[in-house]
């Protein structure tokens, strides 16, 4: 569920804002090309009125059912927003407060450290300072696994710590999880008719949903979309569900939904009026203000990934409650991307121009909703012409470059005449890893086969690398995400333990596989 931190700029003041609703037409259908997309979304909020919600291309190749502003599509990690929002009600409630220790109302919760575990609050759920390494934990989840959320809030505290506590931002999904289960039981009800019936409703979200198994047969819907092997021609992703951490990126939703959902956050939190007036509430003013004010500071690179992108590095750079928050040409950004398998989206914020911009996409590739959002804040700033389609574009091509450099890398290292110390049987065993839980490796038609026991989808062929290296290749290649098993042996020549990294720079970091040390079984 990949997190980037993609935009900002250098300049210190901006000009007058733009009123009137930008032509994208000409950067979408250029995004699509360029990327690969076959189907975009976009909608823009400016002073409280819905100026643009429009789609372009298709809901799936070689379909004919184009894409509407009614569109849904996976957001992915922009549900985290909406997680805060539940907190935020129940804290307006008087049920909970943000500074509540997590045991105080999960007593069961435990990380790999007892003070941290003693000192968690409620907040540093949602804004990424636990000490847990990037990703850490997602196999728990990613892809769709049998672990039930109370079994993944149990096995954090087999998952090793990287950092102190509160030190550094480190992007996480697998504490959300945890946010999730305090929402439940505080609430007494399930995440997803909490967030439904406390925010769905209320806001006008009328077609939004949790999770794709809650689509109606028939809906108007997305199909996600990824190229294999990052690159060649595109193939189509089975919808996948989160029911153990849908308050990580459970939501579907379509522009039109989350036009209402960004009038709201623009109008800090007011649905409405009452009938004597008063103002009738999402949440409070003052928890809204709390979930945009940066808590998690974030490092900010000294040079763009490349030249053409230096007008969109930030000044500042963190994490709120839910929130990513940074800064454009003088203006404080509040915003969200969201990562899912085939589908990739950005919500946008700018409270000082009361303007609000999603772009939802049906392909992998960030590039496509970070050049369309630059294109619609350019517009509203009136900032001098980027061609941003191109500077991402050489972004995309510099990263794959630098994984095909890695790679070589690893083909040249690779001693093609080693054998592996043992036959194959000698590797064939059930593993286990202490927060993940069983892997087992079993010979089958004379080759080794890899199945993770909660992940049906991690399913796949041990080939022989070098020497007690071994490179898994999924047979679902939609997932991108081969990885090295490398063994290492004990003195009388038995696998003492094997652990896994990515094979390629490009795989999504929620393919925690580096987190995993798997032991033989017994």
């Amino acid at each position: 569920m990949r997190q980037a931190i993609v935009v900002s700029a250098l300049l210190a003041a901006a000009p007058a804002a733009v009123a009137s609703s930008p032509d994208l037409s000409p950067v979408v259908e250029s995004v699509r090309s360029t990327f690969e997309v076959p189907g975009v979304a976009v909608a823009i909020v400016k002073d409280g009125e819905l100026v643009l919600a429009q789609g372009w291309g298709l809901r799936e190749q070689g379909r004919a059912d184009a894409v509407d502003a009614d569109t849904r599509f996976a957001i992915a990690s922009q549900t985290k927003a909406y997680t805060s929002a539940a907190l935020s009600i129940l804290a307006d409630e008087g049920k909970l407060s943000l500074d509540d220790r997590v045991i105080d109302h999960l007593p069961g919760f435990r990380m790999a450290d007892p003070y941290v575990t003693r000192e968690m609050r409620i907040r540093d759920l949602l804004t990424h300072r636990s000490g847990l390494p990037l990703g850490a934990g997602d196999l728990l989840f990613w892809p769709t696994t049998t672990h039930s959320t109370e079994e993944i809030v149990r096995r954090l505290r087999d998952v090793p710590l990287e950092t102190s506590f509160r030190a550094d931002y480190a992007y996480d999904n697998v504490l959300y999880a945890v946010a999730q289960r305090v929402i439940e039981e505080v609430s007494g009800q399930s995440y997803g008719d909490f967030v439904r019936e406390r925010i769905f409703v209320p806001v006008g979200m009328a077609g939004a949903v949790i999770n794709s198994d809650h689509l109606p047969p028939g809906a108007n819907a997305a199909t996600g979309h990824a190229q294999p092997g990052f690159s060649g021609p595109l193939v189509t992703v089975p919808p996948m569900t989160w029911s153990n951490n849908q308050a990580a990126g459970g939501i579907y939703a379509s522009v039109n939904d989350i036009a209402r959902w960004m009038r709201v956050q623009l109008d800090g939190g007011v649905l409405g009026k009452n009938d004597d007036g008063s103002e009738r509430r999402l949440f409070s003013a003052a928890r809204h203000r709390a979930m945009w004010e940066l808590v998690t500071p974030i490092r900010i690179p000294a040079q763009p990934s490349v030249p053409a992108l230096a007008p969109a590095l930030p000044q500042f750079a963190g994490y709120g409650e839910g929130w990513s928050i940074s800064e454009y040409r003088g203006h404080k950004l509040v915003w969200h991307t969201g990562g899912w398998p085939g589908m990739v989206s950005r919500v946008t914020l700018v409270p000082q121009l009361d303007l609000g911009i999603v772009v939802l996409t049906n392909q992998e590739v960030g590039a496509a909703f970070n050049a369309v959002t630059m294109e619609a804040l350019d517009h509203y700033l009136a900032a001098p012409d980027t061609d941003w389609v191109a500077a991402y574009a050489a972004a995309v091509a510099k990263a794959r470059a630098g994984a095909d450099e890695k790679w070589a890398a690893h083909l040249k290292a690779r001693d093609r005449r080693s054998r592996p110390s043992l036959p194959l049987a000698g590797y064939a065993a059930t593993y286990n890893d202490a927060w993940y839980g069983d892997v087992a490796i079993a010979l089958e038609d004379g080759k080794l086969v890899m199945r993770f026991a909660h992940t049906a989808a991690l399913v796949g062929t041990l080939e022989h690398w070098q020497h007690d290296t071994f490179l898994v290749r999924w047979h679902d290649r939609a997932l991108n995400a081969d990885a090295f098993a490398s063994f290492t042996l004990d003195p009388d020549g038995k696998v003492r333990e094997f652990r896994m990294e990515a094979a390629s720079s490009l795989t999504d970091f929620s393919f925690d596989f580096h987190h995993l040390r798997l032991l033989p079984k017994g």
